[in-house]
């Protein structure tokens, strides 16, 4: 459906699952849990699954706070993006990956909610991809403190929103990890 021509396929993708950006986030442990299940499935699927590592002060490269946390692990032949913008898409070589994987549809996963994967979506369906959320399985940190809401009403919106979204040619969506389906769009 997506309106990429020849992009027939479908990835996980996997976005700052990383120490310094779950450390403290709402539920972290469920939803590692639940991207780490679904990283299995993509894989016994022969599913692509993408990784994305975001890189910042905060997240320094190199540092315990930017490796991937360790109850998941990329393995030699997923593609690793590198970013330091909040878009996965932007000035990285994740459009490129995913064009060489002919994949025209994401099933999105990660953290930070109201961050990196709102703008990854976002980046994605203006693209031309279709962009499913995996609901239960993208997380937070609390942000109360600089007047937004608590993480889990951040989440819950995000969930809302994204379930209604629509673009021409292009499916949007969310999905729990239960239900995930690689074969098709939500």
């Amino acid at each position: 459906m997506s309106t990429l021509e020849n992009r027939p396929n479908t990835a996980l993708l996997v976005i700052d699952v990383q120490n310094g950006a779950v450390e403290g986030a709402h539920e972290r442990d469920a939803v590692v849990a639940n991207v780490g299940t679904l990283v299995d499935k993509a894989r016994e699927e022969d599913v692509p699954v993408v990784w994305v590592q975001h890189s910042s002060e905060r997240l320094a490269k190199g540092t315990d706070n930017w490796r991937i946390v360790p109850e998941l692990a990329p393995n030699d032949a997923e593609p690793l993006v590198d970013k330091s913008y909040a878009d996965s898409f932007e000035e990285t070589t994740l459009e490129s990956v995913l064009s060489g994987l002919g994949v025209g549809r994401l099933v999105v996963v990660g953290a930070q909610t109201d961050e990196c994967i709102r703008s990854t979506l976002h980046g994605a369906i203006v693209r031309g991809y279709d962009a499913t959320l995996v609901s239960d399985a993208h997380t937070t940190e609390d942000q109360r403190e600089w007047g937004a809401p608590p993480p889990d009403k951040v989440i819950a919106h995000t969930n809302l929103y994204w379930t209604y979204h629509k673009a021409p040619g292009r499916t949007a969506g969310t999905v729990e990890t239960k239900d995930v389906d690689f074969g098709s769009a939500s």
